[in-house]
C-alpha cells in the first residue's frame, strides 16, 4: 500500500472525510468528528497512524517490522505503519477497518445510529 492507495481506501469508509489541521504533511481522516487515521508524508517516508486495540497493537508490532508505536500518538492505542510495502495489502486493509470500527463504536449513540442506519453493521464492525 502506498500513499495514494491508502488515501483512496480511507476515503471509501462510510462518512469518512479528510482534513489538514496539522499542516499539509499530515492528512487526518475522520468519521463524524473523530479521527481514525493520519496519513503522514515526512522525510521521504509515508506513515499511516491507526487506532488499535492495545493487545492487537502489540501483536502487530511483534509480527511486522514496519508497525511501530504511534508517531506523536498515545502509544498504547495507536500504531504507525511505515508504508514501505512490507505489510501485505490484506493486512493493511484489516488494520484500517479495525481503526475505523473502534472509532465508530466510540461515537455518541445518535452519531453511531445515523451511520448504522445508512450502512450495514457488518460493513462497519467486521474487524472488531
Amino acid at each position: 500500500m502506498n500513499y495514494k492507495s491508502a488515501e483512496k481506501y480511507l476515503l471509501q469508509k462510510p462518512e469518512s472525510r479528510k482534513d489538514f489541521p496539522f499542516g499539509p504533511a499530515a492528512a487526518v481522516f475522520k468519521v463524524k468528528s473523530k479521527m481514525f487515521a493520519i496519513l503522514i508524508n515526512k522525510d521521504d517516508m509515508v506513515y499511516l497512524n491507526l487506532k488499535c486495540d492495545p493487545y492487537r497493537a502489540a501483536a502487530l508490532r511483534d509480527v511486522y517490522e514496519a508497525v511501530i508505536p504511534g508517531y506523536h500518538m498515545n502509544k498504547l492505542h495507536w500504531n504507525s505503519v511505515i508504508l514501505d510495502g512490507s505489510v501485505p495489502l490484506n493486512e493493511m486493509k484489516k488494520m484500517i477497518d479495525h481503526s475505523y470500527a473502534l472509532v465508530v463504536k466510540g461515537l455518541k449513540k445518535v452519531e453511531k445510529n445515523a451511520i448504522l442506519l445508512a450502512y450495514s453493521e457488518e460493513e462497519i464492525f467486521k474487524e472488531l
